[in-house]
């Protein structure tokens, strides 16, 4: 076998580095005419690898008779048809786990800089605006109640966090869980009864606008919204309503609709914590994230299991 590697886009040297090593790649982001590289190449590919996000469509699955495994480079695959593959017979992996402890630390800290408005009170020290009097008082985050919106392994993972702040957990997913924490059947309900929604539920269809108006005025005004899943989930222009009209108390944010595009309106609220989607962004996640990757693609080449296989 060739091990032929087809990489979409640009992705952590410490992957490409492994890649080019072990592999033959083709590195489509590098390329001038992208649909005429494809054209060329669709033959030779054996294997995919692609960033979460990244749309991989029936089409392109269709185009490359060889084609047997798409890996993903992240724990989201909703951008990648699952259910074609499956119908084509090509294995689609991800990367679960090894990031959990990132994005967990990342919910906790969108909470405490939502709550203590750590942000505004580093603007306010930098500007010696503390001269003219002390920074308004903030809000305890310690003791509230936590609902999380999808209790899988990083559902989990920020539980357990949120327990050393003494927040009373709840939760919403498709099923009860084996964890001790209250269970929600219904969203809204869940929402009454919270003061900060934690969303860390998979994208796609099912979940697209989850969060939504009904959801945003269950949660009401003195509520706070954390996304670290993906920004589909939410639906970001009732969002930016709710936020502007002080109809929610406030929203910490990693992910958004069309991204890296962030709404102005969001920028200019001064009740927001907006970051450049980077929960699992530290050197030692990501390199894990890539050995992942490239593990799964090496399993496949040797005829080995693979470690972390969706379909």
């Amino acid at each position: 076998m060739q091990k032929n590697l087809l990489i979409m886009s640009h992705m952590p040297q410490y992957f490409i580095d492994l890649a080019d090593k072990n592999f033959n790649t083709y590195k489509l982001w590098l390329q001038d005419d992208e649909d005429k590289y494809l054209i060329d190449i669709k033959l030779e590919i054996d294997a995919i690898a692609v960033m979460g996000g990244y749309k991989i469509t029936p089409d392109l699955m269709k185009s490359m008779p060889n084609l047997k495994i798409i890996a993903c480079y992240g724990v989201g695959y909703d951008a990648i048809d699952i259910s074609y593959a499956k119908s084509l017979g090509i294995k689609v992996t991800n990367t679960p786990e090894v990031l959990n402890d990132e994005v967990a630390d990342t919910a906790i800290a969108l909470m405490l800089c939502v709550y203590k408005q750590i942000i505004k009170a580093d603007t306010f020290a930098r500007n010696n605006s503390w001269i003219n009097g002390d920074f308004p008082l903030t809000k305890k985050f310690t003791g509230t109640k936590l609902g999380i919106v999808g209790m899988g392994r990083i559902g989990k993972a920020i539980a357990k966090r949120a327990e050393a702040f003494k927040c009373e957990i709840s939760y919403h997913s498709r099923s009860e869980k084996n964890v001790k924490y209250k269970y929600f059947n219904n969203l809204n309900q869940l929402a009454k009864e919270v003061d900060t929604l934690c969303i860390i539920t998979p994208g796609g269809k099912e979940t697209e606008k989850l969060i939504n108006k009904e959801i945003l005025d269950a949660l009401g005004k003195d509520g706070v919204l954390i996304n670290v899943a993906r920004g589909s989930v939410i639906d970001q222009e009732t969002l930016i309503h709710y936020l502007e009209n002080k109809l929610i108390l406030a929203a910490g944010l990693d992910v958004y609709t069309n991204e890296p595009n962030i709404p102005k309106k969001l920028m200019s609220l001064d009740n927001t914590v907006l970051l450049p989607h980077i929960a699992s962004g530290t050197v030692e996640t990501r390199n894990a994230m890539g050995q992942l990757v490239y593990d799964n693609i090496e399993n496949y080449f040797e005829d080995k299991p693979l470690i972390s296989a969706v379909v």
